[in-house]
């Protein structure tokens, strides 16, 4: 089955106003899709001499040994960050990168080349190295369709965001960061910041005849400080960012990045040993969600699922959370870090419903993992880059509202932890179980926060934990950008979000 949403009746009431302001904005437009196209062609083909003419050729070259499906990817990423410590800009990179990769796929297998050089020679040397695939003896004809335009989203701006500010604000603004701690509280001690930004030009050919391409701006602000009192040091963190200029990062955004940073280390100065045990465990909305993304997103990845490895394989249609809780993977909402108008397949990105009222819904796919599981791509082909395969990955992946308020799911709590923030954590897909460090945590006694806690791990089994979540805040937030996820040796910026949740019966470790 393809993967699709469903009515906003079907949505917890206080979910449908997101869900309709996502849906409704950015539909596949021609226009957007010619200009980003000109970009790419005018960057990635003609300064090589190539033409779409010379991509069907290749891709007929692949497809002439019996191959199933074959696509060609170019690339060209232009990247820059800065990085301030101990009240200077200590370094200054920047980087341009480009190339193409080149795969054929038979059945499952999958052979893939890559090259920096874009010439028509070496383009179809890697043609010609991944069609052994699926050599049949001799090399058949086989007509490869026309390459057509394809209609994608236009969700941010086609422009080159490193440009947006000359070098001297850029120093300044990371001055700004440091100057704004520092005068916060004379406990910051030290200061970090890192400016990011990066444009990345990519274009698709596919066997099918797709021919698709985007511009991708993408910045990044983080922020860190070091407090000290009495001779304890704590660490505070804050950022975000997304598909801008960095103009984005305007002096009341940058403030607050600021606060939250040296409020976390404040804060943690203050924080006790966290107990231990089976308790009731309070999510906070936003970057919480990263819980959510690892210990039930990647479990609901194609290819997991085809072979059977996943906790939630074979379950479409069954019970696997609790009702309210309904989980989406949404690649189409405008700016966000983890949105694209096409994925690295060229497949237009979609908002795609996984959860429904605790019912399994669908799988985010790939086209590979797509074709064999018999039902349709959902737009989440990702790759790192032109040097690495695709494969089914997340987007922005969140939790929608239910009708709680925050404080009322507080006050709920006879005895138990209230986690605002989370550093690392890692899952096992197969048998679900996960295990998250929060780095900022309070305990909570008779409906009252009592103090903050630090060295709190919180340790279950994602299909398991989302069938004790008792009570949904209505409170969805996504997180501020600064997502990046892992997986099998690839880094793909990503989203998450969700509202406040109370989740009963997760197993703390503490150090109490």
């Amino acid at each position: 089955m393809g993967l699709v949403g469903p009515s906003p009746g079907n949505f917890p009431q206080l979910g449908r106003a997101f869900y309709n302001a996502c849906m409704s904005a950015f539909e596949p437009t021609l226009a957007h899709t010619l200009s980003r196209l000109a970009i790419a062609e005018s960057q990635l083909l003609t300064p090589f001499g190539l033409t779409p003419g010379h991509l069907q050729k290749a891709l007929g070259e692949i497809l002439g040994h019996g191959a199933d499906d074959a696509d060609l990817y170019f690339q060209t990423t232009r990247a820059e960050g800065w990085s301030l410590e101990e009240g200077i800009v200590k370094t200054g990179s920047f980087s341009i990168d480009q190339g193409v990769g080149v795969r054929a796929v038979s059945g499952e297998k999958t052979a893939f080349a890559y090259s920096d050089d874009l010439s028509w020679d070496a383009l179809l040397d890697a043609a010609h190295s991944v069609r052994t695939i699926a050599a049949h003896g001799q090399q058949r004809k086989v007509k490869v369709p026309a390459l057509k335009k394809s209609k994608a989203r236009a969700l941010y701006p086609e422009l080159d965001p490193i440009g947006t500010l000359d070098s001297t604000a850029k120093v300044a603004l990371l001055e700004k960061v440091e100057r704004l701690a520092k005068a916060k509280d004379p406990r910051v001690k030290q200061v970090m910041a890192g400016l990011a930004a990066e444009h990345d030009v990519v274009l698709v050919a596919r066997a099918d005849g797709t021919l698709a391409a985007d511009v991708r701006p993408l910045i990044r602000l983080s922020v860190t400080v070091i407090a000290e009192q009495a001779g304890r040091r704590e660490v505070g963190s804050s950022g975000g960012g997304g598909r801008f200029g960095l103009s984005y990062f305007d002096d009341a955004l940058v403030q607050r990045y600021v606060d939250e940073a040296v409020d976390a280390a404040l804060v943690n100065l203050d924080a006790r040993p966290a107990p231990a045990g089976e308790m009731t465990v309070v999510l906070g909305p936003g970057w919480p969600g990263v819980l959510l993304h690892e210990a039930v997103g990647h479990g609901l990845e194609g290819d997991f699922n085809r072979k059977g490895s996943s906790a939630f394989s074979g379950r479409i249609g069954q019970r696997v959370a609790a009702k309210g809780v309904t989980v989406l993977d949404d690649g189409t909402i405008a700016d966000r870090r983890g949105s694209l108008n096409v994925d690295d397949e060229g497949c237009p990105t979609q908002k795609n419903v996984l959860i429904e009222d605790g019912i399994l819904r669908g799988y985010i796919q790939d086209s590979l993992n797509a074709r064999l599981m018999g039902v349709k791509p959902t737009g989440n082909g990702r790759r790192e880059s032109y040097a690495h395969v695709p494969m089914p990955r997340m987007t922005n992946t969140y939790m929608l509202a239910g009708d709680k308020t925050p404080e009322e799911i507080i006050r709920s709590i006879k005895k138990g932890l209230y986690a605002t923030n989370f550093g690392g954590g890692q899952v096992d897909i197969t048998s679900g179980k996960f295990v998250f460090s929060a780095s900022q945590a309070y305990w909570v006694e008779n409906g009252q926060i009592q103090y903050p806690v630090k060295g709190a791990t919180l340790i279950g089994n994602g299909p398991e934990s989302m069938k004790k979540v008792t009570m949904i805040g209505n409170d969805l937030q996504l997180d501020s950008g600064v997502g990046t996820c892992g997986k099998e040796g690839q880094s793909v910026p990503v989203g998450v979000g969700q509202p406040t949740l109370r989740i009963d019966g997760l197993t703390v470790g503490g150090t109490a």
